[in-house]
């Protein structure tokens, strides 16, 4: 007869969804660009002012005419992340902090990279709508070979039209070296960024900070407006532990899920820069 232990060793304290949470805010280059929101309802609606009330010069004393804000909703439905490790029943049982703390980093790490694999590329399913997938991003062609700041400029000024604020440009590690080499003037050593003074070691184009993730294709730049990006958080991650499915080995099955998504409520405010050699 086989039976099932349901005692309190079998979940983690709810607290612990923390050693998920943080680590991955700090990890994914979403969180970093993005504005967190956080949810408890499995649905997260964004309001849209589709157009706004009408103004104009008044006589003293005439009447003043009424109208209407017109407003769209964006609805959200967070995404499910999950990750699976197994460790042994010593460390799992391990009640020192550090040792579910670097339980909950292992797992933290691969569901970063799965939220911002999703963010940059269409993978459809059960997976969010990210960048790829948004309708109505602003975009700028660039050269095959990067010879001028000119695409970043055009960029911000399409993403200033349409009322967004770009502070971030989010490319690959082999895009940013090849824009990090522009020199002010020809035969110049001088290169045209500037050091990021808040993170060592990070260059910024026209004031915005470079960040490197390697989910973004290959010759695509994507400059992203914070102020309208959301990343929408549910309040439920959980980090739970089961001393049962690998009995055998004498290891023990902990599991992290996170549940997200993004918004985009003015897509214009964010542009894509591609690269001809795409």
């Amino acid at each position: 007869m086989f039976t099932t232990d349901a005692g309190t060793r079998s979940i983690l304290p709810p607290e612990y969804g923390e050693l998920v949470t943080k680590p991955v805010e700090a990890l994914s280059v979403a969180y970093l660009t993005g504005d967190k929101v956080t949810t408890s309802a499995n649905k997260y609606i964004v309001p849209i002012l589709a157009s706004d009330v009408t103004a104009g010069a008044v006589a003293e004393g005439a009447e003043i005419t009424p109208s209407d804000a017109d407003f769209d909703e964006l609805e959200i439905i967070p995404a499910k992340f999950a990750a699976l490790t197994i460790v042994s029943r010593e460390l799992a049982d391990d009640s020192n902090p550090s040792a579910a703390d670097q339980i909950g980093k292992s797992i933290a790490r691969q569901i970063a990279n799965r939220v911002d694999n999703a963010l940059f590329n269409s993978l459809g399913g059960v997976n969010p709508d990210g960048f790829a997938d948004l309708t109505g991003i602003s975009t700028v062609s660039a050269p095959a070979a990067y010879v001028n700041l000119d695409p970043f400029e055009e960029a911000v000024s399409k993403s200033e039209a349409a009322g967004g604020r770009i502070t971030h440009w989010v490319t690959g590690a082999a895009t940013a070296l090849e824009i990090a080499k522009l020199k002010d003037t020809s035969g110049s050593n001088r290169g045209l960024l500037n050091p990021d003074l808040a993170v060592e070691g990070r260059r910024t184009i026209l004031g915005r900070p470079v960040v490197i993730s390697p989910y973004v294709p290959a010759d695509v730049v994507y400059g992203i407006s914070k102020d309208d990006f959301l990343v929408v958080t549910r309040e439920d991650t959980r980090l739970d532990v089961d001393h049962s499915a690998y009995f055998s080995s004498d290891r023990v099955g902990v599991r992290g899920t996170m549940r997200v998504a993004f918004a985009m409520p003015v897509p214009a405010a964010h542009v894509r820069i591609t690269n001809a050699a795409s």
